[in-house]
Order: structure tokens, then sequence, then C-alpha cells
């Protein structure tokens, strides 16, 4: 069980910190990562800013609280999961975007559906043992 907790927290941290470095790289045009993105979509990029420092959050909380890291986890997956229809809309809709940006929100949901069920169990693991 420690193990996992710390697999866990560890895929939380690198995610996360990778998603708020790119994403505030987009943002704010450092290093030159936005002309690299090419046809960025806005809101997208914003929401995997609150996903990222979600990430973060549910990585610490991991530790300490395994109720705050499973909840906050299950924020991020229902923002993505809103920010990815709204995405299928937008491209509906003649919206100019990146094949690419639809691998990555597919990865980010899943991944953060899979940490939210792995959040899960070890909760439920815990209380069992207490």
């Amino acid at each position: 069980m420690k193990k996992l907790k710390i697999v866990h927290t560890l895929l939380l941290s690198l995610i996360g910190i990778v998603s708020v470095f790119m994403t505030l790289s987009v943002i704010l045009d450092l290093f030159g990562i936005r002309a690299m993105e090419g046809n960025y979509v806005l809101f997208i990029v914003y929401a995997n800013l609150a996903c990222g420092i979600i990430y973060l959050y549910a990585a610490i909380a991991n530790w300490k609280n395994l109720t705050n890291s499973f909840y906050s986890l299950i924020l991020a997956s229902i923002i993505l999961i809103v920010a990815f229809i709204a995405f299928v809309v937008y491209i509906s809709n003649g919206g100019i975007h990146e094949v690419k940006t639809i691998k990555a929100m597919t990865f980010r949901t899943v991944f953060t559906i899979v940490m939210a069920a792995l959040s899960y169990v070890m909760l439920r693991k815990e209380k069992q043992q207490k």
C-alpha cells in the first residue's frame, strides 16, 4: 500500500509540474512554447492549468488526507470532462485546433480518472485498516 501511495504521489507531482509549466508557458509566451503549440485552444489551456494545480494539491494531500486527494481528483475529472465536451462542440462548429490536443485531452482525462480511482481504492483500504 505504501508503494502505491508513493507512485501515485510521484505521478501526480510529475504531471502536475509539467502541466503547470507548459500551460503557463503558453499563456505567458515563455521560451517560445506558444509558437510551438500551434493552434491551441485557450479554454483547454486554462482547464489544463487548473488541473495541473489540482494534481499538485492532490499529491500533497495524498500524504496527509486521502479524502481530500480523492475529491480534488474528482473535481479535476469533472473539469476535464466538461472542457472535453466543450472542445468537441468547438471542433464541430469549425474551431481551429491541433489533433494533438484531442490526444492530450484523452490522455489527461483517462489519467485523472485512473488517479481518482486509485485514490479511492487507497482510501477504502486505509479505512478498513483502522
